[in-house]
Formats: C-alpha cells, sequence, structure tokens
C-alpha cells in the first residue's frame, strides 16, 4: 500500500503543475506582432515611395486581422496491479505522459484598391487634420511643407511631374513664420458648428503674454496671408485663393501627391537614370551643391545597410533610411501617420486573402 500513495502523490503532482498557457502568451505576443507589423507597414510604405520613382504601380495591402490560436494537449497514462502478499507477481506500477502544443495564427490581409484607394491616396487631406496635428506638437515647417500645395494664393514647391516649380519665397517665410509662432505657444484650434451642425476650423492667437518678436512675427505673417489687421480668431478652408480678409484658405495634397514628392528625393543609381528606367533627381541645388527643399534623405547600396531605419532590396539595389538620420525619420514617421488619419475604412466587397501561417 506504500507505493499506491507514492503513485496517488504523482498524480496529483503532475495535474497541479497543468496550467493554462492563455496569460502568459499575451505580453509575448502583443510585443511580437507589434514589431512585425510596424516593420512590415515602414518597409511597404517605403517600398511604394521608391516603385512611385521608378513609375512602378504602388499597392498597399493591410494586415486586416490577427487571430492567434494555441492549443495544448496533455494525457497521463497510469497502470497497475495490487497483489496479496503471498503472490508471486508482486505489485506493478507504470506511469506515461504525452504532451502537444499547436501554435497556429490566421492572418487576413485586405489590398486598399477601387474606391477605398482614391479616397484614401487621390483625396486632398482635410485643412483641419493638418491643422491639429501642428496643435499635437509637430513642426509646422514639415508639416505645411510637405501639405499643403498653396496658402492664399501662394504656392509651394513641386519637385516632380508636369507642375514642377520652385514655389513661391512668400509660401516658404510664411511656413517659418508659422513655426515660429507655433513654438512659442500663442496659437491654437478649435472647431465650432453653426446652425446647420457644420463643422468649422478656427485658428486663434493668443493676445497674452507675447513677446514683441512674437507680436512682429505675427504681424507678419497676417500680412503675407492678406488678413485683416489686429484679427485674433481666422477661418480655415480648402482652397486656393482667400475670399476675405478674415480666413485662410489652404489647397492641401493628396497623400499620393505628397509620396510623389518624396520619391523624386530618392537617391537612385546612376546607371539606372543612364539607362532610363528611372528620371534623374529634379531637386534645385543651393551655390554649394546641397539640395534646397530636401524633406527626406532616401539612399542606395548595393549591400544590404547595417544602420537602417528601415530598407527594402527592390531592383537589385537596397534603398533605405539611415536610423543615424532623425530628420528623415521625422519625416518618414509623420508620412505613416497621415496614412492613419486618410483612412477611410469601407472594406464592404473587397477581396480578403486569409492564410494560416502554422
Amino acid at each position: 500500500m506504500k507505493n499506491y500513495w507514492v503513485l496517488v502523490f504523482l498524480i496529483t503532482f503532475i495535474i497541479s503543475g497543468c496550467s493554462t498557457i492563455g496569460p502568459d502568451t499575451v505580453e509575448r505576443d502583443r510585443f511580437n506582432y507589434n514589431t512585425a507589423i510596424s516593420n512590415s507597414w515602414k518597409e511597404q510604405t517605403l517600398l511604394n515611395i521608391i516603385k512611385i520613382r521608378y513609375a512602378d504601380m504602388p499597392l498597399f495591402v493591410d494586415v486586416s486581422s490577427i487571430v492567434s490560436g494555441y492549443t495544448l494537449e496533455q494525457s497521463v497514462n497510469l497502470n497497475g496491479t495490487l497483489s496479496s502478499d503471498k503472490a508471486v507477481q508482486g505489485d506493478f506500477f507504470s506511469l506515461g505522459s504525452s504532451g502537444k502544443f499547436t501554435d497556429r495564427p490566421t492572418i487576413t490581409y485586405r489590398p486598399i484598391t477601387g474606391q477605398q484607394f482614391n479616397k484614401s491616396f487621390m483625396t486632398p487631406i482635410p485643412p483641419q487634420a493638418i491643422l491639429f496635428l501642428m496643435q499635437s506638437g509637430w513642426p509646422a515647417d514639415i508639416i505645411l511643407q510637405l501639405t499643403l500645395d498653396s496658402i492664399n494664393g501662394m504656392r509651394g514647391r513641386v519637385s516632380g511631374g508636369v507642375n514642377q516649380r520652385s514655389g513661391d519665397m512668400d509660401f516658404f517665410r510664411v511656413i517659418s513664420l508659422f513655426r515660429q509662432v507655433q513654438k512659442s505657444g500663442s496659437v491654437g484650434m478649435r472647431i465650432v458648428k453653426n446652425k446647420d451642425m457644420q463643422e468649422t476650423t478656427i485658428m486663434f492667437f493668443h493676445r497674452k503674454g507675447i513677446s514683441p518678436e512674437i507680436k512682429e512675427a505675427m504681424n507678419e505673417l497676417g500680412n503675407l496671408l492678406g488678413l485683416k489687421a489686429g484679427i485674433r480668431e481666422i477661418q480655415i478652408s480648402y482652397g486656393y485663393i482667400s475670399p476675405t480678409d478674415s480666413e485662410i484658405s489652404m489647397l492641401t495634397r493628396s497623400m499620393m501627391q505628397i509620396m510623389i514628392e518624396l520619391a523624386v528625393q530618392v537617391d537612385v543609381p546612376t546607371n539606372h537614370v543612364d539607362e532610363g528606367r528611372t528620371v534623374p533627381t529634379l531637386l534645385q541645388t543651393n551655390k554649394d551643391g546641397t539640395a534646397t527643399g530636401r524633406t527626406i534623405t532616401i539612399n542606395h547600396s548595393v549591400d544590404k545597410p547595417e544602420n537602417a531605419f528601415t530598407a527594402v532590396h527592390y531592383r537589385d539595389y537596397w534603398f533605405w533610411i539611415d536610423d543615424r538620420d532623425f530628420f528623415s525619420k521625422r519625416t518618414f514617421s509623420f508620412l505613416m501617420i497621415l496614412f492613419s488619419l486618410t483612412e477611410t475604412g469601407g472594406t464592404e466587397g473587397l477581396p480578403l486573402v486569409t492564410i494560416p501561417a502554422g
């Protein structure tokens, strides 16, 4: 009987050691999936910028859902014979166990095509979204230079396409003044609704605690924009030229226009230009040879880079953003935030491809 109680103890110990695996996977899976999706999103965005530079068709594929399923099966086999004291064969016990663990995630991909592509990539970004990005802390000089085609009739730079132009000097001065006022904390935004419940974006300037330098910058900004002297609240609208002296009209760009603007800044191999695979960089240069208006630096190399923020392999070359180039990383991250702002949903009728990844 002594052996019997030993056996009971072993079974109890084994069963008590069995526990659910669910909670232990949360921390690991959230981090791993977060990192994997983030990296693939960066690579897909960079790849599409490069493809635009080569007149190739960009395509975005979203990860719609991830269903991660785990299965843990355990079994314990027990056999035994208890004999009398005088039995020849004696007591006999056997104990066996087996286990099976299965990890079979299901990932659903959704290509962005058709109407959703038009809404997400071909529709101009609402001025309201641009202004609230400024209010959230993103630098005005980065935001406005990338997203605005013009403001109150002053046109920005267009580096590629048939509408290529260097931009108006007053446009860049307005951007510089916006950044100066933004850094002082003297500008804010709010949304108001009229009687018809239509929303209007209002930009306002603070009056108290403003230094003489900021007051001077605000006056110059108002003069360049053609605003009424001393105005405090300004209505923001979409358009080329403002109809009144109390309104700012912003002609904003679509995501596709922004990507084209970034694509022409890519450092492409000289032999690809010589062979007619792509066009040369269209940025203007200063007297010292440095590029003017460059908002991002995308390098190329034959070998895979070691210090890459993100990198993709395309046409036998690696194209990458240096992890030590904070300015380019900031521009690229801002672009990805704009993608989130322009996401329209509307998945009805779109093709879905579900791939068991286990």
